[in-house]
């Protein structure tokens, strides 16, 4: 009895739970009764010029609906009647600026019952566009590709980067020939300058001096890109340092012309102590000679034999003064040439002031 009393109690279960299940499923479908966008993603991504073709579905029937989109990007496009969302991300968009890559577009998009404008449904999804094209970064100096400057001018000039797919996270600065004393660029925006000192022309070159600067900046995928700029550096002359030089040398020359009229006095002192010497003598014996010619016209006898000795005594002199006194022709040729060099370079540092 009690073999066959357990098998129908099972059945009798088993019939009960599937009459419960069933039921619990009558009341889930009666509560899905409500409007949904069964299939709609939430999120797209979409390259450029390419086209964008998705079919949007509801739990019922469309032909009782109609859609709508808010604040769509320019070129996305919806059937009201069947849902069909198509976009066609054409490249002019994004040229003339109306589209723009990797920004997140939030569009609203909506669905309501034509007879009942109570039944709709509104949600929204993101859409982005992206361009697999790589462009590359650049160097851009603010100078042009020749720059010309002479000897003691300065140069001094941003190097800027044109950012493309990739941007450039650091510049090296090469120079074609050994510089000193110039501002090493390694970044964007960073500021070379330099000095170009005297002498930097020396003799070998011709009138100016060439070399280049080459900017190498490289991505960090090692991507690079050079910016050269042909610097021509032209001889000129230190300023400074010929004015210091002309003074010193004017000073120097004042120095010795100093000296050299001190020399000037020196002879003239002698010459004019050995004129008047000779003047002397010769007064002497021109008054000997005279005094002797008025005494040998004398009525005594004494005076006459005195006026007869002393112009012999007058002559006398002439040999004396010659021995004792003689001429200094060395040092008026001296003389004359420290004058006409003291005057040569007084008027060379007047003409050259």
């Amino acid at each position: 009895m009690k073999r066959i009393l357990l098998p129908f109690l099972f059945s009798l279960f088993f019939l009960q739970s599937s009459a419960q299940a069933d039921s619990l499923y009558t009341f889930t479908s009666h509560l899905d009764s409500s409007l949904r966008i069964i299939n709609l993603s939430p999120y797209f991504t979409l390259h450029v010029d390419s086209t964008l073709t998705y079919q949007l579905e509801i739990n019922k029937d469309q032909t009782e609906y109609f859609w709508y989109l808010k604040n769509s990007p320019i070129g996305l496009r919806i059937n009201k009647d069947n849902g069909l969302l198509s976009f066609k991300a054409e490249k002019s968009y994004f040229l003339s600026g109306r589209l723009k890559y990797d920004v997140n577009y939030k569009v609203n998009i909506g669905v309501q019952n034509l007879s009942d404008p109570s039944e709709k449904i509104d949600t929204n999804f993101n859409i982005v566009f992206y361009n697999t094209e790589i462009i590359p970064s650049t160097i851009k100096p603010t100078v042009s590709n020749v720059i010309r400057m002479q000897e003691g001018d300065s140069i001094s000039f941003q190097v800027l980067c044109e950012t493309g797919s990739f941007p450039i996270e650091n510049i090296l600065t090469l120079v074609s020939i050994p510089i000193s004393q110039y501002t090493d660029v390694k970044n964007c925006g960073e500021t070379f300058s330099w000095k170009a000192p005297y002498e930097f022309v020396d003799n070998n070159d011709s009138s100016h001096k060439v070399f280049n600067l080459s900017f190498i900046g490289a991505t960090k995928f090692k991507n690079r890109d050079t910016a050269i700029v042909k610097v021509i550096v032209k001889d000129a002359l230190n300023y400074p340092l010929s004015v210091e030089e002309y003074n010193q040398t004017v000073k120097n020359v004042e120095r010795y012309v100093l000296q050299m009229k001190f020399t000037f006095l020196q002879l003239d002192k002698r010459l004019k102590k050995t004129k008047n010497i000779r003047t002397s003598f010769d007064l002497t014996s021109a008054i000997t000679s005279l005094t002797g010619t008025v005494l040998s016209t004398s009525s005594s006898s004494d005076a006459q034999r005195n006026g007869k000795i002393l112009p012999s005594v007058g002559l006398a002199l002439v040999p004396i003064k010659e021995a004792a006194v003689p001429n200094r022709n060395v040092d008026q040729n001296q003389a004359g040439l420290i004058r006409t060099s003291i005057k040569r370079l007084e008027y060379l540092v007047r003409d050259n002031n």
